[in-house]
């Protein structure tokens, strides 16, 4: 190890690695209840409890070798010497070494991050939005409390990245569990149906919430960050201590050095945040990265059940039985029973691979012969003249009549020419040629209220927060949508023969860029 740096991490790999770590928690243990130094004996009632067969003279063993790779410190135990001969013994007290110290903390957080599960926290995105409507508050006041905005922010920063780091571990566990496809049917079942509702419900709420909280990182912005960050940052570099060389007067005033190096971290740490809810044209938000990918984590959970229900109902799954097999391999007795399992399973002794013809294939099904039956001892096979003759079994002369396919490509044209009309009906219903309000629509038919649901949510998805009015067009370039909102529309109204739909109302003017369109909608019609 380089310069002996890495020294105190060589407990971990030593040959009685559990008594040095049992040694090591003894002493953490101790210092989260304010006692600093501990004797030898300390120690071994320590870890007595664990390790009843113990001896003092390993444990002292263990505190001399951890005091040399620099994990701990010892020094001369003073305190109860009586006599010379006290004073000649050789008695130290032990304690936690700045290395020893670092080392242990790194295990502890390195154990908490292996057995992390993370969760998804809607109750962080409630807390977030709250935050940040106290902070716009703030923004309005002529001079706002710096011990306020300062809580706020560290609050609001701490928060993020709690559910940033919870939401990672919890992704990360729930791709565990969807790769786990030996688990008992009836317990993940269950598990299941917990984990689909829990994704819903969380789903829901970053779809509302983060809404919320993208509408108020924009108005902050509009408000004046800049002027809280800055508050923020002038709090924390008052702390500073003095710095530079006394010769020269001191150089830099070390608290305006401490203003803009923590200026630029509350910039970084504001990025962080309005990058994680709201999105820019190269880049979408982590909040929409993470909504999509809990949302197909449901349907890869439906795929595991399926897939466990075709084992339960029997159905053929290879990687199951390759599974089993390999079961039988380990739990067979003898070489013998292995070789037998492997002639069963893989091999090629039966004739199966030669054809018979049909006269003897009757005589077989009168007069079975087993597979295993031995070559000299089976009756003859009787093979076609054709494959003695020729040596193949394929017959010269013209091809079978190839089936004629044509009903079902007709079948075929009409199920497409019919899906085809229906399009176009639906694009020519929805094209209004002129601006209308949302509840001008009307009634839709099924056809016509999915694409309409396609072309709000494109526009729904491409409305920056604080815009009126945005413009957008499909994937395919072949229907635009201009949606814009207006004071005191009310609330509109959409039939359908499936239910209702309704929202708040808004100026809708949907045009079809298709150049084929009235033609299509003649068609339709």
């Amino acid at each position: 190890m380089p310069d002996g740096r890495f020294e105190s991490f060589t407990h971990l790999t030593a040959q009685n690695a559990p008594l040095y770590r049992q040694v090591m928690g003894a002493f953490v243990a101790a210092k989260r209840g304010f006692v600093v130094h501990l004797r030898p004996e300390d120690v071994h009632a320590a870890l007595v409890p664990e390790r009843p067969e113990l001896d003092p003279g390993s444990v002292g063993d263990a505190l001399a070798q951890l005091v040399e790779w620099g994990n701990l410190r010892a020094d001369p135990d003073t305190s109860r010497v009586t006599t010379v001969e006290d004073f000649h013994r050789a008695r130290f007290l032990y304690q936690l070494t700045p290395r020893g110290e670092a080392v242990e903390r790194a295990l502890e957080a390195y154990d908490e991050q292996l057995g992390r599960r993370g969760a998804l926290q809607a109750v962080a995105l409630s807390d977030i939005a709250e935050w940040l409507r106290n902070l716009l508050v703030l923004s309005s006041e002529h001079e706002p409390d710096p011990v306020r905005v300062g809580l706020l922010l560290r609050d609001l920063v701490g928060r993020c990245e709690e559910l940033a780091d919870n939401a990672q571990a919890f992704m990360g566990s729930l791709q565990r569990t969807i790769d786990l496809y030996d688990a008992d049917i009836e317990t993940f079942q269950a598990y299941k149906d917990r984990l689909v509702d829990y994704l819903e419900r969380f789903v829901r709420d970053l779809l509302v919430t983060g809404a919320e909280i993208a509408q108020l990182l924009g108005a902050l912005e509009q408000a004046g960050v800049e002027r809280l960050l800055a508050l923020s940052a002038r709090r924390d570099a008052e702390d500073a201590a003095p710095g530079g060389d006394a010769r020269d007067g001191g150089g830099e005033d070390p608290r305006e050095q401490a203003f803009a190096a923590s200026l630029a971290a509350w910039r970084e740490r504001w990025l962080g945040l309005r990058r994680w809810f709201l999105s820019e044209p190269d880049r979408p938000s982590q909040a929409k990265l993470l909504r999509a990918r809990a949302r197909a984590a449901i349907p890869q959970l439906l795929a595991v059940v399926e897939t466990l229900n075709e084992r339960r109902s029997g159905r053929s799954d290879r990687a199951a039985d390759f599974r089993t097999l390999a079961r039988w391999f380990a739990q067979a007795p003898d070489d013998d029973a292995l070789h037998r399992l492997w002639h069963v399973a893989f091999g090629l002794s039966p004739a199966r691979h030669l054809s018979i013809d049909a006269d003897t294939l009757a005589a077989r099904i009168e007069q079975p012969v087993a597979a295993a039956t031995p070559w000299p001892q089976a009756p003859p096979l009787e093979i076609s003249p054709r494959l003695r003759r020729t040596g193949s079994y394929e017959r010269r002369g013209r091809p079978n009549r190839v089936r004629s396919r044509a009903e079902e490509r007709r079948a075929l044209e009409r199920l497409t020419a019919r899906q085809v009309a229906e399009t176009a009906a639906a694009r020519a219903r929805l094209h209004t040629g002129e601006p209308l309000r949302l509840s001008q629509l009307g009634e839709l038919d099924p056809a016509a209220f999915g694409l309409f649901l396609t072309l709000l949510g494109d526009a729904l998805g491409a409305r920056r927060p604080g815009q009126r009015e945005v413009v957008t067009t499909t994937a395919d370039g072949s229907l635009r949508i201009r949606l814009a909102a207006f004071d005191g529309g009310g609330t509109a109204e959409i039939r359908t023969p499936d239910g209702v739909l309704r929202g708040p109302d808004h100026i809708v003017e949907i045009t079809d860029l298709a150049p084929a369109a009235p033609a299509a909608a003649e068609s339709a019609a």
